[in-house]
């Protein structure tokens, strides 16, 4: 490994050291304190990755690493852990669940290493909750469908070919539209379409699961999208001197496909 690279890292835990002394802010910080930060910073990463925004992708990477040398600061102030107990750790773990790697096991493919991969976290002693308990209680809903999607597969409960994923979603679809036939009845019941919608959602995620696409940056890529074509409308409405509320659909329509023609 390059010396420099080890340069910086010894200078950012020296900084840290320094900072917990010298500090009143970074000398107040427990674990309960700094939980949300680095909730934000994860996601102000993800924001920069789906941009694909290189320098933000580094500056973000620094701000996750430093909560992770924080934790670490933490954790050796109460005598429980250190950073190179965190870094062995998962060195360890890495070793441990790439046999492929560094023991005699085959997998050939990134399908195979997944599986084994799944298998291998529940043999550990901490990971006796079943398939699926190792999914974080607090992952944003559509992140976590994705992963216990993911992780049931491992298990082999998956459609057998990724086509009959569709039968599942029509199905769902009926179910929803089901219950949206009987809204303004006697029998309307919203918490049941509340949950028709859920399955709908969670057989939607299941199909980009299968045809290897990320749900997460697909709805996000259309989130923007819809915020660039809108902005689009509410320009040329400015322009025109016509309050955006004095619109009729229709010709906001019209603005929205002269947006889309000139993407």
């Amino acid at each position: 490994m390059e010396d420099r690279r080890l340069e910086a890292f010894a200078r950012l835990l020296d900084i840290m050291d320094e900072l917990r002394v010298k500090c009143p802010w970074d000398r107040k910080q427990t674990f309960q304190s700094l939980r949300n930060n680095t909730i934000e910073e994860t996601y102000e990463l993800a924001d920069a990755i789906a941009d694909n925004d290189m320098e933000s992708i580094r500056e973000e990477l620094g701000d996750l690493l430093l909560h992770v040398v924080f934790y670490s600061k933490l954790g050796d102030e109460q005598n429980a852990f250190d950073i190179g107990d965190v870094a062995n750790a998962i060195c360890d773990k890495l070793i441990y669940r790439h046999p492929h790697v560094f023991a005699d096991v085959h997998a050939d493919t990134p399908d195979e290493v997944m599986q084994n991969w799944e298998q291998l976290k529940l043999k550990e002693k901490h990971k006796k909750k079943g398939v699926l308990g190792g999914v974080p209680r607090s992952l944003p809903a559509m992140v976590k469908a994705f992963r216990i999607g993911e992780k049931a597969a491992s298990a082999g409960f998956d459609w057998e070919k990724k086509e009959d994923v569709w039968a599942k979603v029509k199905e769902e679809i009926g179910e929803v539209q089901q219950e949206m036939d009987r809204a303004g009845s006697a029998s309307f019941d919203r918490e049941k379409l509340q949950e028709e919608f859920g399955d709908l959602f969670f057989a939607m995620i299941n199909a980009a699961r299968l045809y290897h696409v990320d749900p997460e940056l697909a709805l996000e890529h259309s989130n923007k999208k819809f915020i660039r074509r809108f902005g689009y409308i509410e320009d040329r409405a400015q322009a025109e001197g016509k309050p955006l509320g004095s619109m009729t659909l229709d010709e906001m329509e019209a603005l929205w496909q002269e947006a889309k023609k000139s993407e």
